[in-house]
Formats: structure tokens, C-alpha cells, sequence
């Protein structure tokens, strides 16, 4: 490949992961916007940002940036993720918590963070579409809803019993290591080592949650007396997290076989 075209599919490559992005980074940028500048004393600030995220997903419908299949995936995403919320924000618990006011929400939980969590599931279903994702050495779909479903179930019995996460991490390793996936620039198919890409996205989470909590949308218990970055752990959390979500879009979009020589 000439250098030229190096540049032309990664410029491209760019584009369309922008445009995957569009509603977590859409998001984000309200989360930051409204941290610096926020005039409405009417209606709390974790409010605006529940109603402003279901406006964007319905322009995002509208003008047909978004597929009524992606928007299924922010549904389920969203319902799985805020009952994980409900208990990890729970007095009991108390990994994290909300600390402004709001009216949409259950509990200790605003509304609008399900949309937080469904926006991974979001950038995943377009990315596959907009890609064209083909895999070859792809675990059996059995194989990997037992998977999700145990990182699923650990996110809460950790708190009870001895955390697996290094075992499950270890479980994921062992299913996808021969897992590559092709992905469409422009003509040609580009490849990369399956778990390579799901440690990328997971990176670009982890830089996200960040920003986040220094925008005080949640925070947890080590950044109450005053911002600081998040633990390197919970990197390995989003991870786990992220896979759930791909299991999920893979549930929707039967994963394309790509037959390789031996």
C-alpha cells in the first residue's frame, strides 16, 4: 500500500469513526458544555441532559443516521445498564453516586446515564454497518452469551464473593485469541487482531469516563475531596463492559464469516 493511500483510508477511517461516535460524543460534549455553562434554574442540569439525549436519538432517527435496529440496541443497553446502576449507586453499595439534583430518574440514578452505557452499544452497531465487520476464527455465539452473561452476574456478586473479572478476562482472552476481524475503509478489507480492537475502544471509554467525572456527572468515593484520574482498573471493568455490548450488537447483526487459507 502507497503512502498516499495510507493517507487517504486513514483520513476516511477517522471520518467514519466520527461518525460512529456521534451520539457518545454528542453527549459528552453537552456533559462538558453544561459543567462550564448552565443558565437554566428551572430545570436541573442531569435533566436537560436525559431530554437532550432523547431529542439527538430522535433527529438521529429522523434523518436516518441511526437504523431503527441501532436504536433497539440503546433500548436493551439502556434497560440492562440502568438496572446495574440502580444497584452499584445503591446506600448499600455506594461504588459511585450522582452528586446534583434531578427529577427523571429511579432511586439513586438519573435517568439519562443508561444512555451513557448505550452509547457504546450505539457506536457498535453503526461502526459494524458502517465497516462492513467480516471475522474469521469467531467463537461460537453460545460460547459468548454464557461469557457476558457471567461478566453480567459478576459486576454485582464481586460485591458478595470473590471477584472473577481476571478469570473472566482470562476466559476472553482464550475465546477470541484466534478471532480476527476485516473492516471496509474504502474498497479493500483491512484486518487487525479482534481482542486488539476491543482493548482500543475500551481505552477511548476509559479517556471518556474520565472526562466525565471531571465534568462531576458521577464520581466515585476517591474524588470526593477534589477530581483525580480514574484507577487504571477500571479499564479492565470497561473491557468487560464493552464485550457485553458487542455480544449484544452480535445478538442483532449475525457476525459475516470470512473464510481465510490455512
Amino acid at each position: 500500500m502507497s503512502f498516499r493511500v495510507f493517507l487517504r483510508e486513514f483520513w476516511l477511517f477517522g471520518l467514519k469513526q466520527a461518525y460512529a461516535c456521534i451520539f457518545g460524543g454528542y453527549l459528552l460534549a453537552v456533559m462538558i458544555v453544561t459543567h462550564y455553562w448552565y443558565p437554566l434554574e428551572s430545570l436541573h442540569r442531569y435533566d436537560f441532559i436525559f431530554l437532550a439525549a432523547i431529542a439527538f436519538q430522535i433527529v438521529l432517527l429522523a434523518t436516518k443516521l441511526e437504523t431503527w435496529r441501532e436504536s433497539l440496541v440503546i433500548v436493551v443497553f439502556h434497560l440492562v445498564a440502568t438496572v446495574m446502576e440502580l444497584f452499584k449507586t445503591s446506600d448499600a453499595i455506594g461504588s459511585w453516586h450522582y452528586p446534583e439534583a434531578f427529577i427523571f430518574g429511579v432511586g439513586n440514578v438519573p435517568l439519562f446515564t443508561g444512555f451513557m452505557y448505550s452509547a457504546v452499544g450505539s457506536y457498535i452497531a453503526r461502526v459494524w454497518r458502517i465497516f462492513q465487520f467480516e471475522y474469521s476464527g469467531y467463537p461460537q455465539k453460545q460460547a459468548t452469551v454464557v461469557l457476558v452473561l457471567a461478566i453480567y452476574l459478576n459486576f454485582f456478586s464481586h460485591h458478595y464473593i470473590w471477584d472473577f473479572r481476571w478469570l473472566l478476562l482470562a476466559a476472553t482472552i482464550i475465546l477470541f485469541y484466534r478471532t480476527t476481524i476485516y473492516f471496509q475503509i474504502i474498497k479493500t478489507h483491512r484486518q487487525m487482531p479482534l481482542l486488539l480492537g476491543f482493548f482500543l475502544v475500551s481505552l477511548f471509554i476509559w479517556l471518556a469516563e474520565n472526562i466525565a467525572t471531571y465534568a462531576n456527572i458521577w464520581i466515585y468515593p476517591n474524588q470526593h475531596s477534589g477530581w483525580q484520574w480514574v484507577s487504571w482498573q477500571k479499564l479492565n471493568a470497561w473491557f468487560l463492559l464493552m464485550l457485553l455490548s458487542f455480544v449484544l450488537v452480535s445478538l442483532i447483526n449475525k457476525p459475516k464469516m470470512r473464510q481465510v487459507a490455512r
